[in-house]
């Protein structure tokens, strides 16, 4: 079983082998352009100080919503030229999820890396629509997907004409309205020659938890970080907000933006030693 993957290129750099992990952070929901901004250039900013590679990630729709009630985002339009900003002012590359195939042409010339939600994990045609772009394709594993069953994505990437892909785990259904992160999935997918990222604050979700929206336990986030990091993975994924519990969306499981540094500075430490010295990677 392999501990690591194959280093490839990423974006200018490279991830897999003994290269440190890369991060995939933003707000949960696009709520206004202050905020973007706000966040993209301080984790920006973090990045650069700690060597990080950093890919902007927010949503313009959140479709898959407790209640119908609930904010979803700006829609497609406003949320296309929210990106094009941050992706021109800062200079880095950006990435948010879609839905629906029709969502990804209006989006391709923007989006240098397409994300499928976790529920959406089994829709071949988006995943086959994403890959066809050219652009590297991030597909959360759903709750109820087995580790080993994230090589058929693996496969309809590859089917599609593309060598960018990446899975990124955060955690399985444990009866109903928990979720728990399994740190054997890492080894697990590896095994496959996949990239694993690991999502901290949604693996932190309690599903219903909370009425018509989604709880969740974020002071379990730098546990459940620092134990994927321990075993040895290729990205994190992290929402980060300036005030959480006021979050339009997952206020319950953003990480405040404020303490960013300092968990990443942990990591990365972690991140360091397992590659270097635990898992024998000269």
């Amino acid at each position: 079983m392999s501990d690591l993957i194959e280093e490839r290129d990423f974006f200018g750099k490279k991830i897999g082998g003994r290269h440190p992990f890369f991060l995939i952070s933003g707000p949960c929901v696009m709520e206004n352009r202050e905020l973007l901004d706000r966040v993209c250039g301080e984790m920006k900013g973090i990045c650069e100080d700690l060597g990080i590679t950093y890919i902007f990630k927010s949503s313009f729709d959140k479709a898959n919503r407790s209640s119908i009630n609930s904010y979803r985002g700006p829609g497609i339009e406003e949320g296309r030229k929210h990106l094009e900003f941050i992706k021109n002012k800062y200079n880095i590359p950006v990435l948010t999820d879609v839905h629906e195939t029709i969502q990804i042409d209006p989006l391709k010339d923007v989006v240098d890396m397409f994300q499928i939600p976790a529920f959406l994990s089994r829709q071949t045609d988006l995943i086959a629509k994403a890959a066809e772009t050219g652009k590297w394709v991030n597909v959360k594993k759903g709750q109820f997907m087995a580790p080993d069953d994230t090589r058929h994505i693996k496969t309809k990437i590859q089917e599609s004409g593309s060598e960018k892909y990446m899975v990124t785990e955060r955690g399985a259904s444990f009866g109903y309205g928990n979720l728990v992160f399994d740190l054997r999935a890492i080894p697990m997918i590896h095994k496959y020659d996949i990239p694993l990222v690991y999502d901290g604050t949604h693996s932190a979700q309690l599903p219903g938890a909370a009425g018509n929206i989604t709880g969740g336990v974020r002071e379990f986030i730098p546990h459940m970080m620092r134990g994927a990091v321990s075993v040895g993975v290729e990205g994190l994924f992290m929402e980060v907000h300036p005030d959480p519990e006021k979050a339009l969306s997952d206020a319950t499981t953003q990480y405040p933006l404020a303490k960013a540094h300092r968990l990443l500075k942990d990591l990365l430490e972690i991140d360091r030693f397992v590659k270097t010295k635990v898992l024998g990677i000269d």
